[in-house]
């Protein structure tokens, strides 16, 4: 019988990083060494294994997380390949979610770039342990200790230099290996040549002797066994030391910090090492944490082989039109044919297949244990974030959160063949993709697609035509805005009307009050039980919170609106729940009339990375779209523009950069909030 792997000797990581800092390189270079694959795939040739989609291929970019297995020395490593771009953030928030570590790559030239902040962040809040890897040694520009001291300054981090670079750009040839005390040189590009380990010339003795002790001290710092033995100036033996870095890494007091150039060949089974030795196995991270769906009871799962069933839908993908949903378990067992149990939606699944993962290739396997993250076919009603248990011990784990859409395009099939499948198509993309929304325009009845910006908006039309065969034309870009407020509004209403020969009676006053940017969508009852019955409150609330799914000046989302439902009255034996919502509805709409509404829009943050000699050319144009400009630093001979703009006046904005900057320019941007412009 096939299985999955062995819980103790398993890690789960994921590559995190900005775009084009060598993520899927890092990754390809693992597999090789690792003998997953046989053949190094280049992501500029597109031919990297782990970027397998056409539109990944043509564009030398990830945009969907991508799993695989491989095994290095006595353990099995599980890797995701996360994107790096903005745009497919989701990606790298549900990979995060069921992960147990993560290696953060950043490019040695470029350092912690926008991105880089974004998916550190996102692995901080689910309390994910870290390594770092600085990629591009030996590029031109690269600076290795500048990388640490922007991880200090931008992220927060307290860095550990566990190897030191020998030599940089092309001089870049190996590493010092701190804890063992060694050189190791890469003496060939070729990736069969085996890399040569000796002991630390006399010219670098002097600079790993000092780096050395800076380690010990910080190590000293965090863990009270090294203090005592520093203190004393006993022995500290290399065993010791690292004990104690997993110890303290594990507990998110320090990150690791390696170097290499994976194009090159250089550095990943050193990587490979640290992985082994300093990220934490299913057994070493916290109890998941899940609440009983009856009682609200807060429960605990280790990674128990003998314990109930408790896993985590993280994501789902339509493969040649079936539906694959991505599973992590945590406790338990999941087993080919075997039923599991969904209590969010309360219904029972048949598990049909369990398929051990590579990219896009599938092995199937009769049951996955703790710790293991395997597709599943069979799950109709499932999709992601869901829990999957027991029946007689049913658990929900925490849901994840997800980003809402500040861009839209309006689609419409070109021919009747693709009319009849749009829908269809349309729900099995957002099916896999939640930040991706559809809504008819009842104005003109468009069918309106909403996503994370314009590269996520293409990559999804793309796909509709090569994967579903339907073709769509494309409307221009829109902005999705948000209403809100500028002063509060007080209205009551009254709904009194026979609805199917029963009289409803309800009277609600209500007042709408505008909140601090970023509040959200606030409720509060002050009106007395005389005058509302406490059970009605809720169906008043579920009205008002309707209310603000559109606006009244075009229809938007509201936001950061405070309802306080101050008084109204109610008839006996005529109120009801449906009286209480409508007239809940009422009194919004008129409330928020009263408050003068106004559009607020998204504001982007901007960073644009340009040579010195193009610099006011480029603030030039980001203050004619209504930028703010927030910061310039240097960076070599280029300068770093910070900004943040209006989202509607940065479209195109690829193409005037490469025409400021005679195409030397580059730039990443991200939603900051929604704002006045």
């Amino acid at each position: 019988m096939k299985t999955t792997l062995k819980i103790q000797s398993l890690r789960n990581i994921g590559i995190i990083a900005h775009i084009d800092a060598g993520k899927t390189t890092v990754t390809e270079r693992i597999l090789f060494y690792t003998g997953r694959s046989y053949k190094i795939g280049e992501v500029h040739d597109g031919e990297a294994v782990m970027d397998w989609m056409p539109d990944e291929q043509e564009r030398g970019i990830t945009i969907t997380s991508a799993v695989t297995t491989c095994r290095w020395l006595d353990k099995d490593i599980q890797i995701i390949d996360t994107p790096g771009h903005v745009d497919f953030t989701i990606e790298v928030e549900r990979s995060l979610r069921v992960l147990d570590g993560a290696v953060g790559v950043f490019c040695a030239v470029g350092g912690v770039e926008p991105q880089s902040e974004t998916v550190w962040h996102q692995a901080d809040k689910y309390l994910v342990p870290k390594i770092a890897f600085v990629n591009k040694m030996d590029r031109i520009g690269a600076d290795f200790f500048r990388v640490v001291d922007m991880m200090k300054a931008r992220l927060h981090a307290n860095p550990l230099i566990i190897q030191l670079p020998i030599g940089s750009e092309d001089s870049f040839r190996g590493i010092i290996d701190l804890l063992g005390m060694r050189r190791v040189i890469w003496e060939s590009d070729e990736p069969s040549e085996p890399f040569k380990s000796d002991e630390i010339p006399p010219d670098l003795q002097e600079m790993a002797a000092d780096y050395r002790d800076r380690l010990v001290e910080a190590v000293a710092e965090v863990d009270d066994d090294i203090m005592e033995k520093y203190l004393e100036e006993a022995e500290i033996t290399t065993q010791e030391l690292a004990e104690a870095i997993r110890k303290a890494t594990i507990g998110l007091k320090l990150v690791p910090v390696l170097c290499g150039a994976a194009l090159k060949n250089k550095g990943i089974q050193p990587l490979l090492d640290a992985v082994l030795q300093f990220l934490p196995g299913p057994l070493d991270v916290p109890p998941v944490v899940g609440r009983v769906p009856e009682t609200g009871e807060k429960v605990s799962y280790t990674a128990d082989e003998n314990g109930p069933l408790v896993a985590l839908i993280f994501k789902v993908s339509m493969i040649e039109g079936r539906k694959l949903s991505y599973v992590r378990v945590y406790s338990g067992w999941l087993k080919a044919g075997g039923d599991v149990y969904n209590p969010g939606r309360k219904k029972s699944e048949k598990i049909s297949r369990i398929l051990k993962m590579h990219a896009n290739k599938r092995e199937r396997i009769d049951t996955a244990g703790p710790g293991s993250i395997v597709g599943v076919v069979g799950l109709k009603d499932s999709s992601t974030g869901e829990t999957l248990c027991e029946q007689k011990e049913p658990v929900l784990l925490e849901q994840m959160v997800f980003t809402k859409p500040v861009i839209s395009i309006s689609i419409e099939p070109k021919t009747h063949d693709d009319q009849e499948k749009l829908d269809q198509v349309l729900e099995k993309l957002m099916a896999e993709d939640p930040t991706l929304h559809v809504k008819q325009d009842e104005d003109t009845g468009q069918t309106i697609l909403s996503g994370m910006g314009e590269l996520h908006l293409e990559i999804v039309t793309s796909r509709m035509k090569r994967e579903f065969n339907t073709n769509v034309n494309v409307g221009k870009p829109q902005v999705v805005y948000r209403e809100t407020l500028s002063r509060a509004g007080s209205a009551s209403a009254a709904f009194d009307r026979d609805v199917s020969g029963t009289k409803h009676f309800a009277e609600v006053a209500i007042t709408l009050s505008p909140l601090p940017r970023g509040s959200g969508i606030r409720f509060a009852a002050n009106a007395s039980e005389s005058a509302i019955p406490p059970e009605f409150v809720p169906a008043v609330e579920k009205g008002f919170r309707e209310s603000m799914e559109y606006g009244e000046l075009m229809g938007y989302p509201m936001a950061d609106v405070e309802a306080v439902l101050t008084g109204g009255s109610c008839r006996e034996n005529m109120g009801s729940e449906f009286a209480f919502m409508v007239a809940a509805k009422m009194a919004c709409r008129e409330a928020m009339a009263k408050g003068s509404p106004y559009l607020l829009e998204p504001i982007m943050d901007v960073e644009v990375f340009v040579p010195e000699a193009f610099t006011g050319d480029v603030i030039g144009d980001l203050s004619a779209r209504g930028g703010k400009i927030e910061s310039i630093s240097a960076k070599g001979d280029s300068q770093i523009i910070s900004a943040s703009a209006p989202l509607s006046r940065m479209f195109g904005y690829t193409t005037a950069l490469r025409s400021a900057s005679q195409g030397r320019g580059t730039f990443t941007m991200k939603f900051s909030r929604f704002d006045q412009p």
